[in-house]
């Protein structure tokens, strides 16, 4: 008996031995990635960054407070074998739109005001179009954590329907609200915004009042969601919620190999967990026979497939499907 023991070791050990010690952001790691001829291609993102700045982005804990289990749809709902909210929801322009978290471990408020500003046009019909704010979001909600620190998603759609959200765009675009106050930064070597790294990021203060020029007033631009919930662990459930009601927000165990996505379905091949974090999940389908969620990061377009990236669906990958919040505006 004990040989079998043995051998179940040694078959552990030689597996441990097989996946190398890479240096994380490293040729090497993405040259071993693409060798091992995966359902996804590496390479470099970040190309002059401190591994630090890295490290913060993954700004989400996992495994924090639940709200309540959601299961709304009969089973006899016709799911088609791909959707892309993009073409179902035309009308609707931030379903297209990629963010830029900066130097902040904010990606709990961005998969949240992302999802959030989709589904206020998706439930209006494509009448209302609104970037919300995710800087109201990090700022303000006090109970959601710790700000560019780190935060829980859940708390995030709980406080939408408790106190409301403003409008807000993008850093410096000056649209809405309450726009992103935090730059983006430079991913390659030469370009035009400043280089990141892992200092700085600090939670800008939460300031109840609209930039100059914008109005309404703050207190009368404020948002508010009906309902907030948690979708079941569950790939057609959370399929339903994504074709009936829109996207939702995700999270994730972030290990040192998704950091050099840049093609393909992912699925965790080498490296250590770098941190839990938040994204938005548009819909699903197939490539090469390999089922996918397709979601949306907030690294900036120059991250990925655009900004967007494809992951394993199904089988619960990275815990992807374990931790997905939604709900319904007002």
């Amino acid at each position: 008996m004990w040989q079998v023991g043995f051998l179940c070791v040694l078959s552990a050990l030689s597996v441990s031995w097989a996946r190398p010690r890479l240096a994380p952001l490293s040729h090497e790691m993405v040259n071993f990635i693409n060798k091992a001829n995966t359902t996804w291609m590496a390479g470099h993102n970040f190309h002059n960054v401190d591994y630090s700045y890295v490290k913060r982005l993954c700004g989400t804990f996992l495994k924090g407070p639940k709200l309540p289990v959601m299961v709304q749809y009969a089973d006899y709902i016709k799911l088609p074998a791909s959707f892309d909210p993009r073409e179902q929801w035309p009308n609707c322009p931030t379903l297209k739109e990629i963010r830029d978290q900066g130097s902040c471990g904010s990606c709990w408020a961005f998969g949240a005001a992302e999802a959030i500003s989709d589904r206020v046009c998706i439930h209006s019909n494509g009448k209302v179009s609104l970037e919300i704010s995710s800087q109201d979001l990090l700022t303000c909600c006090d109970r959601c954590g710790m700000g560019c620190n780190g935060g829980y998603p859940s708390a995030a759609w709980d406080f939408w329907t408790q106190e409301g959200l403003v409008t807000g765009g993008l850093y410096n675009s000056h649209i809405g609200c309450r726009p992103y106050t935090i730059e983006p930064c430079e991913h390659h070597v030469n370009g035009s915004r400043p280089p990141c790294s892992g200092e700085g990021g600090d939670t800008p203060n939460c300031d109840m009042s609209c930039e100059s020029g914008y109005s309404p007033a703050y207190k009368q631009d404020k948002h508010f969601g009906k309902t907030s919930y948690s979708v079941p662990s569950n790939e057609k459930d959370i399929m339903k919620e994504l074709y009936k009601n829109g996207p939702v927000e995700g999270a994730f165990t972030v290990y040192e190999d998704f950091l050099l996505y840049k093609s393909g379905v992912y699925q965790h091949v080498s490296g250590s967990a770098v941190g839990g974090h938040a994204i938005k999940i548009l819909g699903w389908g197939e490539e090469n026979g390999v089922p996918y969620w397709l979601a949306a990061n907030s690294w900036n377009t120059d991250w990925g497939e655009n900004g967007y990236f494809k992951i394993l669906r199904g089988e619960d990958h990275c815990g992807i499907e374990s931790e997905i919040v939604a709900g319904i505006p007002k």
